[in-house]
């Protein structure tokens, strides 16, 4: 009997080992989280119509398209910094939904590599990030997520004020 419980343990063991070197608590959830919303913003942008990327619900708001520029310039620029680059699309002066579209969806192909090579080990490295001083890719690229989310809420209501359902909000399939 001692030696069955002796050969359980060392395989309880064995097993937890290889799942704590698997698994990702920090990297894991973020990367995840990225996806949702490169998923959500990627297919926001193509669903909107051309005829509404000028679309402010206000005067004094940004309309669609801006919103769009915005965080494909964004994007690339955070993912820039980790990756000690400048990386700038120049999406805020493109007018047209196709470019727009494109340029989101460089944004979120130039960042893939940037959360794709993100691990556990390296999520505390230092990266310098201009005016905000020097910040872990963990916070910087949460604070990517957080924003892109932000801005994706916002055009949510631009496009329920145009009768568009977002896809956040479609049924799952």
């Amino acid at each position: 009997m001692h030696r069955f419980s002796m050969l359980m343990f060392a395989a309880a063991s064995a097993a937890s080992m290889v799942c704590a070197q698997e698994s990702t608590p920090l990297a894991g959830p973020l990367k995840q989280s990225y996806n949702g919303i490169k998923n959500n913003f990627t297919k926001a942008a193509e669903k909107m119509g051309e005829d509404n990327y000028g679309f402010k619900p206000t005067p004094d708001l940004q309309s669609f398209a801006q919103r769009v520029a915005h965080i494909a310039d964004a994007n690339a620029r955070t993912c820039g910094a980790i990756k000690g680059e400048q990386k700038n699309l120049g999406a805020a002066a493109k007018t047209s939904k196709a470019d727009l579209v494109a340029a989101v969806k460089e944004s979120f192909d130039y960042c893939d590599s940037v959360f794709s090579s993100l691990t556990d080990a390296d999520a505390n490295t230092m990266v310098n990030m201009g005016r905000g001083g020097p910040r872990s890719k963990l916070s910087t690229l949460w604070g990517m997520v957080v924003h892109d989310n932000e801005v994706y809420g916002t055009m949510t209501v631009y496009m329920r004020l145009k009768g568009i359902v977002p896809p956040s909000s479609e049924p799952r399939q």
